[in-house]
């Protein structure tokens, strides 16, 4: 039975020898939300992106997505999952330069045996703005024009998820918040996306944001503004050296 949770984490515990990048994280993911993930340098952001979207195993605790318990599906079947139910972007835009924008947008599709939809690849290709780009090469793109062939790449499966990585870091202002914008309009269309970023300006898009702290929850803020990002960010550092901060 579905339900209207996208991601749920349940007491997520990640162990690397000694080290504990997350902490017992107990967070949810509602389907069609844009969740941005924040917190200082070490924080756990991307051990929790990695465990949330079934990259990594956590040492206990549960991951659904999708309604399914990762923690008890096969190594085949957890592929199969992330091909079939996830997509990913991450900063660097992963596109082979010797194929064009239409054939890395329908790579994935073509390395899991499937047959890709032209009206939907065709249709992914306009959502992002490069209908007439198709023949082209990645070199022969600006950078943002790569984002959006990453992105277009993303969503051709329909996946439930999308884990975005930094979309923006690589990526000038202007080019930034068209990709932003690319994203939210998205998640309009019923996507969910779970963003990790270091950039109050790019959470400020997203309907909710996350903070971590030392691999634990220390808080979130909805409809988030950059300057409200900002000084929770700041007060996260304080809150990391351990120093006594109210309303976490």
């Amino acid at each position: 039975m579905a339900t209207g949770e996208a991601v749920r984490l349940e007491s997520v515990r990640k162990e690397y020898g000694r080290v504990t990048a997350l902490d017992g994280v107990s967070l949810s993911f509602s389907r069609g939300g844009f969740t941005a993930v924040m917190g200082p340098s070490g924080s756990g952001k991307s051990t929790f992106l990695h465990c949330a979207a079934g990259l990594d195993r956590p040492t206990s605790g549960s991951v659904l997505l999708d309604d399914q318990e990762l923690g008890k599906l096969s190594e085949t079947r957890l592929t199969k999952l992330r091909r079939d139910k996830v997509g990913f972007v991450f900063q660097a835009f992963n596109l082979l330069p010797a194929l064009t924008v239409e054939q890395n947008v329908v790579l994935p599709l073509r390395l899991a045996g499937r047959r890709p939809d032209r009206r939907r690849v065709a249709e992914m290709l306009g959502h992002v703005g490069l209908g007439d780009r198709r023949k082209h090469l990645p070199g022969q793109l600006s950078g943002g024009q790569q984002q959006r062939v990453a992105i277009a790449r993303a969503l051709v499966s329909r996946p439930a998820v999308l884990f975005a990585d930094e979309p923006t870091g690589a990526l000038d202002t202007r080019t930034a918040s068209e990709i932003l914008g690319l994203l939210s309009e998205s998640v309009r269309g019923g996507l969910t996306v779970v963003m990790v970023t270091h950039d109050p300006v790019a959470a400020s898009y997203a309907d909710r944001v996350v903070f971590l702290a030392d691999g634990r929850v220390a808080g979130e803020l909805h409809r988030p503004t950059a300057t409200a990002v900002a000084e929770r960010m700041t007060h996260l550092g304080a809150w990391a050296d351990r120093t006594p901060v109210g309303g976490f």
